[in-house]
C-alpha cells in the first residue's frame, strides 16, 4: 500500500495534487520491484514542487533500496 503526505506549506492545491499524481504513477511503474506486504508512505516536503517526475521517480527508488525494499532478481 502506498499512502501520499504533501503539506500546505508545498503549494496551492493544484501544486499538491500534481505532486500526488507524480509519486503514484512512480511508484506503479515500478510496483512489481518492490516487496509485497509493505506500507509505504511518502511524504513531499517543501521544494519537491519545483522536481520534474524524473526527479521523483529516482528519490523514490533510492529510498527503497536504501531500505531494502526492493526484490532482487
Amino acid at each position: 500500500r502506498l499512502g501520499i503526505s504533501v503539506s500546505k506549506k508545498v503549494g496551492n492545491s493544484v501544486v499538491r495534487h500534481h505532486l500526488k499524481r507524480l509519486i503514484k504513477e512512480s511508484y506503479r511503474l515500478h510496483e512489481e520491484m518492490f516487496s509485497s506486504g509493505l506500507d509505504i508512505v511518502a511524504i513531499a516536503r517543501v521544494g519537491a514542487d519545483k522536481a520534474d517526475f524524473h526527479k521523483i521517480e529516482a528519490a523514490l527508488l533510492h529510498l527503497m533500496r536504501l531500505h531494502n525494499a526492493i526484490i532482487r532478481k
